[in-house]
């Protein structure tokens, strides 16, 4: 993606930590940034949109994107396939957008290891307790399902220092405005400040 101005933000946390309602919030406090839709062969769940949530496909159609290179990164989690499009996220960075990408640890991982200058964010409940009463009360999980995300959510959480930053979702407004103060912090580094201000520079130089 060199060449581009715009930043690629990854967000991973444990399933029911908040996730999505806080990139959600910032999604509206930051208008320009724009949500990467990922691939998934799980079924929606209600209130769920198409191309708005994510891409819904059939696990046929998901090995056939697969094959033809489409996706960025993939992995198999809770029994379903994710991905993240290449050609659109590309497409999105290089042209100077600032993109946001909701992803589990082992897709942060591939990321990183391909696009290294992404900002990497892990988002931690501030307890089990409050994790296991975020899944209970989404009511979109059996009690089996429910106990295999919080054990999952061990092996996920060791793998929060492999990320830039750690947000503890204790207070949601609080938590949002680190969030917030991480893609203002992004927004300038110096090499791309240095492209997107090139005449200025030119000229105080």
């Amino acid at each position: 993606m060199s060449g581009g101005t715009g930043n690629l933000f990854v967000i991973a946390a444990p399933s029911g930590a908040g996730k999505t309602s806080l990139t959600r919030s910032l999604l509206e406090r930051e208008p320009e940034l724009k949500l990467s839709v990922s691939y998934t062969t799980r079924p929606p769940r209600p209130a769920e949109r198409e191309g708005v949530d994510y891409h819904f496909v059939t696990p046929q159609r998901f090995m056939e994107l697969k094959a033809d290179g489409e996706f960025l990164e993939h992995a198999h989690v809770h029994g379903n396939w994710y991905a993240t499009s290449s050609s659109w996220l590309k497409g999105q960075v290089t042209a100077g957008h600032d993109v946001l990408l909701e992803i589990d640890w082992q897709g942060a991982a591939q990321v990183r290891r391909l696009l290294p200058d992404s900002v990497h964010v892990f988002i931690l409940p501030p307890s089990l307790e409050s994790l296991e009463r975020r899944l209970v009360g989404r009511g979109q999980d059996d009690e089996a399902t429910i106990a295999r995300r919080l054990d999952a959510v061990r092996e996920e959480t060791r793998h929060c220092r492999e990320f830039d930053y750690v947000i503890i979702n204790q207070q949601f407004a609080s938590a949002v405005d680190d969030l917030a103060a991480i893609v203002r912090t992004a927004r300038l580094r110096a090499v791309q400040q240095c492209v997107r201000y090139k005449a200025l520079i030119a000229q105080l130089t």
